[in-house]
């Protein structure tokens, strides 16, 4: 053993001999201290008042702690219950987050359930902050979705074309099950005489008949949405052609609606569709996720999630969010890839006094840009053709060419940085909910790396 180098004292049995102060435990600046201060800030009234005391047992947690465990799990990429319970025992910064207390996964999970809405709901509060720092201008925001996996296998799935021919093939295996069923039951009453307790269905026809139930579940969920689809366009019809005299229909035309074979559901999660994921180019069980980015600082400003694969119909509830979280604030302009455009989306942007930026269709990298026609824009031009016309200018070309930087850098921080690339709710609500959650968790790591500091009593 080596005794002429002179080492560092080192004795694990050492006890303290004053109360450690946590604030010692990690430096100045880290993360977490930042996160308890924001908490401190935000209004937790929603889920305080949640909590009156009639219930006796054990208080629970304080919910300031419990916030504050999960907004700094979304921001770096924890947010698994088991997890969290790990790291307040694992983690320094989990540790002085929790003040050393360990709330089990269950007890985290359910408050996170039972409080998702209100939890989403402090985006707003998180945004102001941001806008109270600077780092919201509202003077470009770019749009765009990403595709977000379910919580779902795209393999529990099923068209309905598939439903109809899955239930006659169960329907008649039930049928034989049963009837064999019925024959042994005979044959034992024969051998050992009546009264012998055969209540209990074979496990085989259990998960056939359960089998069939969750199909013909699915089939009726289809067919009552294909019913309001249809319902929805004869309204728009009838509404369309008032005051003019309408052709009657033939008997029997409108009395069913049947999905279109290829309509699909997932038994595992119903809200969700399968889609096409961009960047691997494979077809997943997921939901699209909207996200409204201003330039300044590539903080998020409205979020949505939808069950479209498409993007036309977006811009509207996106916008009316911006407004809404911004106390009605609109951005000066607005840029969007060309999913987003129609003529109806930018007429209602230039109504809202929106100056739109929206591409008209795919242009591959390689290909150089056409330039702008030269001379006056023909009265006769469509609302195409003028965007069109208007994104080969100069200026058109330099501000749309700002989106890509803007928006796209955010889902590669959201997903490839803190690995958010599932949710773990299932139903559009919650995954709507947890989509904000992840969103104002996102500014708020802009908000703490700004060097931005909430006030502290």
């Amino acid at each position: 053993m080596n005794k002429k180098t002179h080492f560092r004292e080192y004795n694990p049995d050492q006890l303290f001999l004053l109360p450690p102060d946590m604030k010692e435990w990690l430096p100045e600046g880290d993360l977490s201290y930042f996160i308890m201060d924001v908490v401190r800030g935000l209004d937790l009234s929603a889920i305080y008042d949640d909590y009156d005391g009639s219930s006796g047992g054990q208080p629970p947690y304080d919910p300031e702690m419990i916030v504050g465990l999960l907004l700094y799990g979304y921001c770096v990429g924890i947010p698994s219950s088991r997890k969290i319970e790990r790291a307040t025992y694992d983690s320094v910064s989990f540790r002085v987050l929790s003040a050393n207390q360990h709330p089990d996964h269950d007890t985290i999970a359910s408050f996170r359930q039972r409080h998702l809405k209100a939890l989403s709901e402090l985006f707003v509060q998180v945004l102001r902050l941001c806008q109270k720092a600077g780092l919201v201008k509202l003077g470009h925001v770019s749009l765009d979705g990403t595709k977000m996996r379910a919580n779902a296998s795209k393999h529990k799935a099923m068209s309905y074309g598939r439903m109809e021919k899955k239930v006659v093939e169960l329907e008649a295996e039930v049928a034989e099950l049963l009837r064999r069923a019925e024959s042994t039951d005979v044959e034992e009453d024969a051998l050992y005489g009546k009264g012998k307790r055969g209540d209990e269905l074979p496990d085989e026809l259990r998960y056939r008949e359960s089998r069939l139930r969750k199909i013909k579940e699915a089939m009726s969920a289809l067919e009552r949405k294909a019913e309001d689809k249809a319902k929805a366009r004869r309204d728009e019809k009838r509404n369309s052609k008032k005051g003019r005299r309408k052709r009657r229909s033939r008997k029997g035309q409108e009395s069913s609606v049947k999905p279109a074979p290829k309509a699909q559901r997932n038994f595992t999660d119903p809200d969700s569709r399968i889609m096409m994921n961009g960047a691997t180019k494979s077809f997943e069980q997921s939901y699209n996720c909207q996200a409204a980015v201003d330039d300044k600082r590539q903080v998020i400003v409205a979020t949505n999630v939808t069950q479209e694969a498409n993007d036309k119909r977006q811009v509207e509830p996106v916008v009316e969010k911006l407004k809404e979280n911004t106390g009605g604030r609109n951005p000066k302009k607005l840029s969007a890839d060309s999913g987003y455009f129609s003529e109806d989306n930018v007429i209602d942007l230039q109504g809202e006094g929106i100056d739109a930026y929206i591409a008209t269709g795919r242009q591959k990298h390689e290909e150089k840009p056409l330039s702008a026609p030269r001379g006056r824009i023909p009265a006769s031009a469509t609302v195409k053709e003028r965007m069109s016309r208007k994104l080969r200018t100069i200026k058109g070309r330099c501000t749309y060419s700002k989106r890509k930087q803007v928006v796209e850098p955010v889902f590669g921080q959201i997903k490839q940085v803190r690995g958010f690339r599932q949710f773990l709710f299932r139903g559009l609500g919650k995954v709507g909910a947890e989509w904000d959650l992840i969103c104002l968790t996102h500014n708020l790591l802009k908000l703490f790396r700004s060097g931005f500091r909430p006030a502290t009593a």
